[in-house]
């Protein structure tokens, strides 16, 4: 009789498992994600656009039987997960049909996928990206972003919010790191060959003494405050990390 328990038991967990997530065969192209307010993205080496969501099976409508939902905007659920996912061409449109709230979502994105995040609203969270190898354009006007091991091309900004990012040694050309009012903190090796600036207007710019930074000289003159720009072994790649409002913190990883 155990046995036969835990046999239905286990069933029953699969099953579940496999309503929580939506696949798509996808390995290259464009993926815009859209005011989904929770979401963290990870990269992966597998053929398919994996949309798994963290917040457990939502209670069932009696009501809702036999009846998809939809939003204000004529968005579907066409995931069971409470997105819209729809592909137009090489582009996979992702939205949430929530205003407010929504879905707990991880998306696992095979290297090959550009990935577009957009968010104007105030009910966010963080967008976080991990062991992403694609490129990247980040644009939110509330939140806060997190990079960890990515490698780029990337161009992330943010209005309100916080960025913070440990970067892949395998950094591609170009990157781009800005904020109007959070903080820019970026940690990478001291061995990166870049051409590297920094910038703010209100804040202060922090730098590991191990970067040996060759810093560009205007005439006899060499200015500090809020720009800096200069040469990391030797020059390479362009990197631009900036805060108007904020401080700037370049790390050793």
């Amino acid at each position: 009789m155990k046995k036969v328990f835990a046999t239905v038991a286990l069933a029953f967990i699969a099953g579940f498992i496999q309503a929580q997530e939506y696949k798509l065969a996808k390995s290259t192209g464009r993926l815009e994600i859209k005011e989904v307010n929770h979401v963290e993205i990870e990269g992966y080496s597998g053929s398919e656009i994996v949309f798994t969501s963290r917040n457990g099976k939502k209670d069932d409508d009696e009501r809702a039987k036999g009846l998809r939902s939809i939003s204000s905007m004529g968005l579907e659920d066409n995931t069971g997960i409470g997105l819209s996912v729809v592909e137009k061409g090489g582009t996979i449109e992702v939205q949430q049909l929530k205003k407010m709230d929504g879905p707990d979502i991880l998306i696992k994105v095979p290297k090959g996928v550009v990935v577009s995040y957009t968010h104007t609203s105030p009910y966010g969270d963080e967008i976080e990206f991990k062991n992403f190898e694609g490129e990247i354009e980040v644009s939110t006007v509330h939140n806060g972003v997190v990079l960890t091991n990515t490698t780029g091309p990337m161009t992330i900004k943010t209005v309100h919010g916080d960025i913070d990012a440990s970067l892949s040694p395998n950094i591609k050309n170009p990157v781009s790191i800005v904020s109007v009012h959070g903080h820019v903190d970026v940690a990478f090796p001291t061995t990166i060959k870049a051409n590297l600036k920094l910038g703010t207007v209100y804040g202060e710019i922090f730098v590991d003494p191990d970067f040996k930074l060759e810093i560009e000289k205007s005439g006899n003159m060499i200015k500090y405050s809020d720009n800096v720009s200069g040469k990391l072994n030797g020059g390479g790649l362009d990197i631009n990390l900036s805060s108007t409002h904020n401080n700037v913190y370049l790390r050793k990883k």
